[in-house]
C-alpha cells in the first residue's frame, strides 16, 4: 500500500523555509517587544498614551506599505525580492533600540522596523498561498503562524535568561537581537524559491481598483470593526505588571502566551479546512471579547497568568484562518493586493485603537479600556457570522 506523504512533504519547501524565517525573526522581535513597554515606562518615562502612539503609529505605517507591496508583488515576476528587502530592513534596524535615548528615537526605530514588515508581509503571505494546495491552505497558514509563535517563545526565554543570569541590562538584550535577525535573512536567501503562478499580461493596465468581490470587502469591513477594539498587546503587559507580575517575569509570561499560540495555530488552521473559516473566526473573536472583559476585572497576579493562557487560544483560532479566508475569497492573480488590503484594514485601525485604549486607560482606568475592546469584538463576531461564507471556498 502506498504511504501518504508526510505533513512536511505536503507543505513543501517554501512553507517550511518561510516558517523558519518567521521563527528566527520572532526570536529577535520578541526578545524586544515584551520588554519595550517596561523600558519606555521605567527608563524613558513614557506614559500609557505614549506607548499607544508608538505602537499604533508603527503598525499603521506597516499597513500602508503592506497594500503597496502586495499590489506590486502581483505585478512583478517575483515576490521574493520584496520579502528579502523587508526582512533585511527590520533585522538591521531593530537592535538600535538598545542605543535609544528618548521616546522619539524609539518611535523612529519602531516605525522603520514596521516599514520592513510592511514590505514583506503581503508578498510573503501570497507566496505561501501560491505554494500549497488549496485543500491544505488553512493548515499551511496555521503552521506558519505556529512557527512564528514558537520563535516568540524562544525570544522572551532568551531575554529572561540574559537578564537573570548574565546580569546584562535591557539595552544589551536589544542589541543582541541582531544575531537571530541575520540568521533569518540567510535562511530566506538560500531556502525560499519563487512559486510558479500565472502572471497578468504585460498590456494589462496598472489598476488598483480591480474588483475583488463584495464578500471580500464585507469581510474587511467586519475585520476593521474588530481591530478597532484590538489595541497593542503592550497594554496587556502593562496590565500584568499592574496586577503584580514582576518585570523579570514578563518575558516568561509572554513566552507562555506564545506556547499556547504555537500549539493551537496548526490545529486551528487544519480544523478550518474541514469545518470552514467562519466558525473558527467567530469563536475566536468571542473568546477575545471574554478575555478582555475579564482583564478589566482581574484582581490578582494569577489572574494575569490564566488570562494570558486563554488569550493565546484566540490567536490559534483566528490568525491563520483569517489569512486562509483572504486567499479563499479572491482570484489567484489578485492575492498579493488582497493581502495588502487585509493588512491595511488591520493597520489603519491599529493607531486609533491604541490611542483610544490608552486615552480610556489614562482617563477612566484600565477597566473602561478593556470593556470597550470587549464590546467591539462582540459586535464584530456577530458581523462575521453574517458576512463570512458557510463553506470553505476553493481557489
Amino acid at each position: 500500500m502506498a504511504r501518504s506523504p508526510s505533513l512536511f512533504a505536503r507543505l513543501g519547501r517554501n512553507v517550511l523555509a518561510l516558517s523558519a524565517v518567521s521563527l528566527l525573526t520572532d526570536v529577535a522581535s520578541e526578545m524586544t517587544y515584551p520588554l519595550l513597554p517596561v523600558f519606555l515606562a521605567t527608563v524613558l518615562g513614557a506614559s500609557a498614551t505614549s506607548v499607544g502612539v508608538i505602537e499604533g503609529a508603527a503598525e499603521s505605517t506597516a499597513a500602508l506599505l503592506k497594500l503597496a507591496s502586495g499590489w506590486w508583488s502581483d505585478r512583478a515576476p517575483r515576490r521574493k525580492p520584496l520579502v528579502v528587502l523587508g526582512y533585511g530592513i527590520a533585522s538591521a534596524i531593530r537592535p538600535l533600540i538598545g542605543l535609544a535615548q528618548s521616546v522619539s528615537q524609539v518611535l523612529a526605530i519602531r516605525v522603520t522596523d514596521r516599514v520592513g514588515k510592511g514590505l514583506r508581509s503581503s508578498p510573503r503571505d501570497a507566496l505561501i498561498a501560491d505554494s500549497v494546495d488549496p485543500a491544505i491552505r488553512g493548515r499551511a497558514f496555521g503552521f506558519h503562524r505556529a512557527a512564528d509563535h514558537a520563535g516568540a517563545v524562544i525570544g522572551p526565554l532568551l531575554a529572561f535568561a540574559i537578564l537573570r543570569w548574565s546580569r546584562l541590562d535591557l539595552r544589551t538584550v536589544f542589541l543582541l537581537t541582531a544575531i537571530p535577525g541575520a540568521l533569518a535573512v540567510v535562511v530566506l536567501l538560500f531556502g525560499v524559491r519563487e512559486a510558479p503562478r500565472a502572471l497578468p499580461e504585460a498590456s494589462r493596465p496598472l489598476d488598483m481598483k480591480t474588483p475583488l468581490g463584495r464578500r471580500f470587502w464585507a469581510y474587511l469591513g467586519v475585520l476593521l470593526l474588530f481591530t478597532l477594539g484590538n489595541s497593542t498587546d503592550a497594554f496587556l503587559l502593562l496590565r500584568a505588571n499592574q496586577l503584580g507580575v514582576a518585570p523579570s517575569l514578563i518575558p516568561i509570561l509572554w513566552a507562555m502566551l506564545h506556547v499556547v499560540k504555537s500549539a493551537s495555530s496548526t490545529p486551528g488552521g487544519a480544523l478550518s479546512d474541514r469545518l470552514g473559516r467562519r466558525p473558527l473566526i467567530v469563536a475566536g473573536w468571542l473568546l477575545y471579547s471574554a478575555v478582555y472583559f475579564a482583564f478589566g476585572r482581574a484582581a490578582a497576579t494569577w489572574h494575569a497568568w490564566a488570562l494570558f493562557a486563554v488569550y493565546g487560544l484566540y490567536f490559534g483560532l483566528t490568525e491563520g484562518v483569517e489569512k486562509a479566508l483572504v486567499a479563499d475569497l479572491v482570484p489567484a492573480d489578485r492575492r498579493g493586493v488582497a493581502f495588502g488590503w487585509y493588512n491595511l484594514a488591520i493597520g489603519l485601525a491599529a493607531l486609533p485603537a491604541s490611542l483610544l485604549f490608552g486615552a480610556l486607560w489614562d482617563r477612566w482606568g484600565s477597566a473602561a479600556a478593556f470593556d470597550a475592546g470587549a464590546l467591539l469584538a462582540l459586535a464584530a463576531a456577530l458581523g462575521m457570522a453574517v458576512v463570512a461564507p458557510r463553506r470553505r471556498l476553493m481557489s
